[in-house]
């Protein structure tokens, strides 16, 4: 009951779920204050979502052309860490991102404030676990 889907194309509903939101707010933030280039570790960090249930995320995104995937340079890393695999959201990804965003804000299960309301947009303090 009261579960939103989104549906991409005609045939693929992507569930809006509390870690789908987290990491569509951090994708967009980060991608405005930054070069547009986003790497799981970051967003990890960022979301407050593990890498376990993120990069599955990830990975139906770059299926859905939400996300376009490159490998940094390996002259970039010095030799010392692996290359990143960055992540660059596409047109149509942003787009989605954004009504997943929106979803989000009109659904009960996903704010905190007293009158329902997430107004200014979900924020880690605004959003609470999906009690779905």
């Amino acid at each position: 009951t009261g579960n939103v889907h989104l549906y991409i194309g005609r045939f693929a509903p992507v569930k809006v779920t509390y870690p789908l939101v987290r990491v569509a707010d951090a994708m967009l933030v980060m991608e405005r204050s930054g070069d547009g280039r986003l790497w799981g570790y970051a967003l990890s960090k960022r979301s407050g979502v593990r890498s376990g249930v993120l990069y599955p995320q990830l990975d139906r995104m770059l299926t859905e052309g939400w996300l376009e995937d490159s490998w940094e340079d390996r002259t970039e890393t010095n030799g010392k860490r692996p290359p990143r695999r960055y992540y660059r959201l596409t047109q149509h990804g942003r787009a989605e991102l954004g009504a997943v965003l929106q979803s989000a804000r009109s659904r009960q299960q996903f704010v905190s404030g007293k009158d329902g309301s997430a107004a200014q947009g979900p924020a880690k303090s605004e959003l609470r676990p999906s009690l779905a």
